[in-house]
C-alpha cells in the first residue's frame, strides 16, 4: 500500500537564504535540466513530480506548452498560485500559454504514448517508490524521436565519500561524535532510493537511449565547504564552483548531481 502525505505544508522545498554553493548547484541543475528539454515555441513538455511548479513556468516562459504531473493537490494549488503571480508581473511575460498541472502519480502517467516532445524529472526521481516504472512512463509518453531529462542526487559523489571517510575516522578512530545530525551521505527518509551513477544508468539504459550523462558541482554537503565558499568574495567562489562543475561535467561519478539524457527505447508495442 503507497502510504504518501500529500497534504504536506510544502512550504520548506521553497529555497531561501541559500549559501553560495547551493545557489550554485540548484541555478545549474535547473538551468541544465530546462534547457536540455529545448523549449521552444510550440514543443510539449511533461514536468514529472513538477512540484511547486516553478520549472513547469519557466518551460512556458521559454515558449513551451507544458503540463506538469504531480500527486499531491496541494502542490498543484502553490504552483497555480505562483504562475498566477508571474502572468500578473508583465515585466515577466511568457513566450509560452500558461502552464497546466494534472494530479497523477509518475509511475502511471494519465497520458497517450508519444504525447510529448520532452519530459523532464528534476531532483524526484529517489523519492519515487517505484523509480524505474515511472521512468519507463516517461519514455512512454516521449515521442520516440523526444527526449527524457532526469536530474539525480548522487549519494556516491566526491563529497559524499570524503564526508563519509571524515565521520569513519573521527568515530571509529577517535571516538568522536558526529559533526551534524544528518550526515550528507545519507539519503534523506523521504528518499526510497540512494542513487549512484552506475544504479541511475543501470535504470535508465533500460527505458533510454541515453545520448548524455553530466554531472554538476563538486563539492555540495562536504563539512565545512559551505563556510569556506562564503569566506571567498563573492566572484572567486563563484569562479571556483565554475571551475569544478567542469570536474564534474568530465567526471560525473565525482558530481553532486547527475543529468540524464536520452530518447525513448521503443518496442513494437510502443512505436509512437
Amino acid at each position: 500500500m503507497r502510504v504518501v502525505d500529500l497534504d504536506r505544508d510544502m512550504s520548506d522545498v521553497i529555497p531561501t537564504g541559500m549559501s553560495l554553493d547551493s545557489e550554485y548547484l540548484f541555478e545549474r541543475m535547473t538551468e541544465i535540466s530546462i534547457s536540455e528539454a529545448l523549449p521552444d515555441s510550440g514543443r510539449r513538455v511533461l514536468d514529472v513530480a513538477s512540484g511547486v511548479g516553478q520549472d513547469s513556468i519557466e518551460l512556458a516562459a521559454r515558449g513551451a506548452w507544458v503540463v506538469g504531473a504531480e500527486p499531491s493537490r496541494r502542490m498543484i494549488g502553490m504552483s497555480q498560485l505562483f504562475a498566477a503571480e508571474k502572468a500578473a508581473d508583465k515585466t515577466k511575460g511568457s513566450k509560452g500559454p500558461a502552464p497546466g498541472w494534472v494530479q497523477a502519480w509518475s509511475d502511471s502517467l494519465p497520458f497517450a504514448t508519444g504525447a510529448f516532445d520532452a519530459c523532464i524529472c528534476k531532483g524526484a526521481l529517489d523519492h519515487f517508490d517505484r523509480p524505474e516504472q515511472a521512468i519507463a512512463e516517461m519514455a512512454r509518453v516521449t515521442r520516440s524521436s523526444g527526449r527524457v531529462v532526469l536530474a539525480i542526487a548522487n549519494f556516491e559523489s566526491l563529497a559524499c565519500r570524503a564526508g563519509r571517510a571524515l565521520d569513519e575516522m573521527r568515530q571509529d578512530l577517535l571516538g568522536m561524535e558526529p559533526l551534524r545530525e544528518r550526515r550528507g551521505y545519507d539519503a534523506p527518509s523521504d528518499h526510497f532510493t540512494r542513487y549512484e551513477v552506475d544504479l541511475m544508468q543501470e535504470q535508465a539504459s533500460r527505458h533510454l537511449v541515453l545520448e548524455q550523462v553530466r554531472g554538476i558541482s563538486v563539492g555540495w554537503g562536504l563539512p565545512g565547504w559551505s563556510r569556506l565558499v562564503e569566506a571567498l568574495p563573492r566572484e572567486l567562489g563563484w569562479a571556483s564552483l565554475q571551475g569544478l562543475d567542469r570536474l564534474a561535467r568530465a567526471a560525473p561519478e565525482l558530481a553532486d548531481v547527475i543529468v540524464l539524457v536520452g530518447r525513448p527505447r521503443r518496442s513494437p508495442s510502443t512505436s509512437a
